[in-house]
């Protein structure tokens, strides 16, 4: 499905209580959502099933953040991260998920299940920033070369404050 949808300003908090359930293909085409996730999407179910799930990135998010999502969960591991999504309507929610490999019997990955919740506000003050300047070294570097610089700017981060990623966004 082909989105031209204008975000804007108005944020859509998620409850404390809620849980956004997907499931994907191994190729990211959504096998099913929960109904909190067709809320907060404000897609319908029939919109949903057999989309890219990437049919609710917001363009807030660096492409290196969904580059590190990939590389890390294809290895069979899992994923954790602050993001923001975009709703049908333009709104946006942030979510803290968690991205987990669906293995079959044979111990290949037949799909993906995320597990999304409400983030702490604390952690999104300091992840915002960092999204900030990931997308404007992807803007900067132009297409080509945009996941290298936005991975750049998360890796010196990292070096920085002598953390891997997933102790980064667990202090958050």
């Amino acid at each position: 499905m082909k989105r031209n949808i204008i975000p804007t300003t108005v944020e859509r908090p998620m409850r404390e209580d809620d849980f956004i359930v997907s499931k994907t293909s191994p190729k990211g085409i959504i096998t099913y959502g929960n109904p909190i996730f067709i809320e907060f999407s404000g897609y319908t179910e029939a919109e949903l099933i057999g989309s890219q799930h990437n049919i609710i990135r917001h363009p807030d998010m660096p492409r290196a953040a969904f580059n590190l999502a990939w590389d890390t969960i294809s290895t069979g591991k899992e994923f954790f991260a602050y993001v923001k999504n975009m709703a049908k309507d333009g709104s946006f929610y942030w979510v803290f998920t968690h991205i987990a490999p669906d293995f079959g019997p044979g111990g290949n990955i037949i799909g993906y299940t995320s597990v999304r919740r409400c983030p702490k506000r604390s952690g999104l003050d300091k992840i915002e920033p960092l999204y900030r300047q990931m997308l404007q070294a992807e803007k900067a570097a132009g297409a080509r070369d945009a996941i290298e610089a936005g991975t750049k700017v998360l890796l010196d981060l990292l070096q920085q404050t002598e953390m891997n990623y997933e102790q980064l966004i667990f202090s958050l």
